[in-house]
């Protein structure tokens, strides 16, 4: 039978490809799409509808970002999935990590490169502290609130220690939530110390493995090829740009914000030596 004729008794099975790139932000940048729920979301309700649909594939490039957004995404994925009995596999590219490696954690599965960067599975913030810069200049910072505990780690006040006592509190429980997700969605196949897992190291692709971080090595056509046969097909589904009118004229605050952006991600990048 020639294979035009072929494929149209018989079509061959599709695999949606979801790629998950950039920092994981409730806030879009100028011109870019961050990882949230909002932009996401609608991408993953499309590839899972999918006829024909085998298998959906998360291509992961996230050095992380917000807890908040890492699990409203992950849980969308497991809705998702059950909902359509779907086996979903995580392919991570350069990085997945912290709220990256969250993502790829909403998977069945765990494939990545010799030469990617998994784990950190930790919980940071970082600011400035400028209130000997405002004395050096003449400046006076005057702050008014109602409710003692309402400002935390002013950048323009002196660092208090109930302040970073309170952070860290904050960051523990961020903590605990990761580490939860992990061991449930991970379960049995950790190998390794909870204390060096969840230490907010960096392991490249062949050693997370060997912790069980990662299920093996592989590249999204070759192992979606071998399940599915050479014929499979791939649909695409990336999340988009802002409209090209949000991005005409912005704003001073818009470049501001954007700027800001990028230079956070550019921060969380450079944590993992990227």
């Amino acid at each position: 039978m020639p294979s035009v004729l072929r494929r149209l008794v018989s079509p061959p099975p599709v695999v949606a490809v979801v790629p998950l790139s950039g920092l994981i932000a409730p806030r879009a940048g100028l011109g870019r799409m961050t990882l949230s729920v909002e932009t996401v979301g609608p991408v993953l309700s499309r590839a899972f509808r999918l006829r024909r649909l085998a298998e959906v594939a998360l291509i992961i490039n996230s050095p992380g970002g917000s807890a908040t957004q890492s699990d409203l995404i992950a849980q969308r994925v497991r809705q998702h999935a059950a909902e359509e009995g779907v086996k979903v596999t995580a392919f991570v590219e350069d990085v997945a990590a912290s709220g990256g490696y969250w993502l790829a954690c909403a998977a069945d599965e765990i494939l990545c490169r010799e030469t990617s960067l998994l784990g950190s599975i930790g919980v940071v913030s970082s600011s400035f502290g400028f209130a000997r810069l405002l004395g050096r200049i003449g400046v006076e910072r005057r702050l008014f609130t109602a409710g003692e505990r309402k400002s935390l780690l002013d950048p323009f006040l002196p660092a208090r220690e109930e302040d970073i006592a309170r952070l860290k509190a904050i960051q523990a429980a961020l903590h605990e939530r990761f580490k939860a997700w992990v061991r449930d969605r991970r379960g049995g196949l950790l190998r390794g110390e909870e204390a060096l897992l969840f230490s907010g190291e960096v392991w490249t692709g062949e050693r997370a493995v060997a912790l069980g971080l990662a299920d093996g090595i592989g590249e999204v056509r070759a192992t979606m090829r071998a399940r599915h046969g050479e014929e499979v097909r791939f649909a695409v589904f990336r999340t988009g740009r802002r409209p090209w009118w949000t991005r005409l004229l912005p704003s001073p605050e818009a470049l501001v914000e954007a700027a800001a952006m990028a230079v956070e991600e550019r921060a969380a990048y450079a944590r993992l030596g990227l």
